[in-house]
């Protein structure tokens, strides 16, 4: 009998930094989809009507959260049904729900103190979890506004050398588990994972990607096979 992969799931006692680990690489290949949209193009945030607007490309949003510069402090919008429309922060009670659900303190805590950085690593996590399409920060008047955002303008690009490339690139400036994001990003864009002591190989059709690991789980090499035409 074929032995059914394990989906990716936050597992009871996961820290954040395994939670990055399992969905940051799929949100950094989201965020790369959004900015072939987008290009240079600065977003103009519509709270009252939901929307981010990029010149003429208008994308529905919800309010993750915001950071607030002089603080060095990042606010979840599930706490602040006072500032934000109820109907635009579901998303981000999903969040502290999991949070809660899991014991994850950087979900379920309404105020974080924090650097910028810190921030895109919240967004990114969230965005990939509740597959949505990607992320943007606004700036207004000292505050930076993350929003997710979920539209079929945003096109996935899945080409094998994004896909090597969005790993390659994640794995070497976030602090994660190299060995775990690959195996999540494979399964999260649908692609076979096959893994060895001493590497591990995502099969995209008959293109191949080869991660090379270390005993501690850092990369070594990464190889890329084409699908001969």
């Amino acid at each position: 009998m074929k032995q059914i992969e394990k989906p990716v799931t936050i597992d009871e006692g996961d820290s954040f930094k395994v939670v990055l680990s399992k969905y940051g690489a799929s949100a950094l290949d989201k965020q790369e989809n959004l900015s072939e949209l987008i290009g240079e193009t600065v977003g103009q945030l519509d709270i009252e009507n939901g929307v981010i607007s990029f010149d003429n490309i208008d994308l529905p949003i919800q309010i993750l959260g915001f950071y607030a510069q002089e603080l060095n402090q990042w606010s979840w919008a599930w706490g602040s049904e006072d500032i934000f429309p109820k109907d635009l922060i579901s998303a981000s009670s999903q969040v502290k729900a999991i949070g809660d659900e899991f014991n994850i303190s950087e979900f379920n805590c309404e105020v974080i103190q924090s650097d910028f950085n810190a921030c895109h690593t919240l967004a990114m996590a969230a965005v990939s979890i509740l597959d949505m399409d990607a992320y943007y920060a606004v700036s207004e008047e000292g505050l930076d506004i993350f929003v997710a955002i979920d539209s079929d303008l945003i096109v996935e690009n899945n080409s094998v050398e994004k896909f090597r490339d969005t790993f390659a690139t994640f794995q070497k400036n976030f602090n994660v588990y190299p060995k775990i994001a690959f195996e999540s990003y494979t399964k999260l864009k649908g692609y076979e994972y096959k893994a060895q002591s001493d590497f591990s190989v995502a099969k995209l059709g008959e293109s191949r990607i080869i991660v090379g690991f270390t005993e501690r789980g850092n990369v070594t090499h990464i190889q890329m096979l084409l699908e001969e035409d």
